[in-house]
């Protein structure tokens, strides 16, 4: 991979707020492995919230398991991913990085750390621990794209779609993969770029609602709002789809008094 690129434009900063607020419309994110353009965002909805109450019982039988076996890997890394889920994201840091000082080589705690780190913010330390976490020789398309979203958090976005580019070597036409390398173009205000790979995406998955959301964006951004508009609300009750475009017009409208101030 290249060496470290210029960081981020002021155009890409004033999008990763955006990137924060819609994805989509404060919902947890997924975490890494499986995120679409989730490059951070910690803010949290009602749903979240009622998920977490769910997976209490769960959650307090899972962490008497960790407790009891905390040098088991296996048990470390599904604790981790746990807390991960539920928005626990130091704790999950912390968890997984104690397993990793007890299994140094042991490459699925590594990604699991790296995960937990780039959940949490450290998108440096993040992006080194997942490169531990798989070899050239047997590389690991998810763990490729997870680097790729580190680094454009980094502002490294060119270096970044050389690791999404190598991930669809693995998984051509991936959306998830294709979905992130939009957002990477979108941050450089390729908006024309972004929108064409991120529709490859949309086609291939029409039904991700994360994939959905940042071609709206994108869409938005050019100042085609009633596509945009009819992509967040698709699937969605009627008060949910309102509460989406309503966030999707504030994040456009302040985007563009930003942009109007840079001038």
């Amino acid at each position: 991979m290249s060496k470290r690129s210029s960081l981020a434009s002021p155009p890409a900063r004033l999008l990763l707020p955006a990137l924060l607020v819609l994805i989509l419309g404060g919902c947890q994110t997924a975490g890494i492995e499986d995120v679409t353009g989730a490059l951070g965002g910690k803010q949290e909805s009602a749903a979240s919230s009622n998920t977490r109450a769910d997976a209490r019982p769960e959650m307090d039988a899972l962490r008497e398991r960790y407790r009891a076996r905390p040098n088991d890997p296996a048990i470390a890394l599904e604790y981790g991913k746990a807390l991960r889920e539920t928005g626990q994201r130091a704790q999950a840091v912390a968890v997984m990085e104690q397993a990793v000082l007890a299994h140094p080589s042991n490459k699925a705690l590594l990604a699991g750390y790296g995960r937990a780190l780039a959940d949490n913010g450290n998108f440096q330390q993040a992006f080194d621990v997942l490169g531990r976490a798989h070899s050239p020789e047997d590389p690991d398309w998810r763990i490729l794209s997870a680097q790729g979203a580190a680094l454009d958090q980094l502002g490294r976005n060119e270096e970044a779609q050389q690791y999404y580019a190598a991930a669809l070597k693995i998984v051509p036409n991936e959306p998830t993969v294709l979905s992130n390398l939009g957002l990477s173009y979108m941050l450089q205000n390729n908006l024309p770029k972004a929108e064409q790979v991120l529709g490859r995406a949309y086609q291939r998955n029409q039904n991700d609602a994360r994939v959905r959301a940042n071609l709206a964006l994108v869409l938005g951004l050019q100042g085609r709002e009633a596509e945009a508009e009819i992509l967040v609300k698709a699937d969605l009750p009627p008060d949910q789809a309102a509460a989406k475009v309503t966030a999707l017009r504030q994040l456009l409208a302040k985007k563009q008094q930003r942009a109007g101030a840079d001038k």
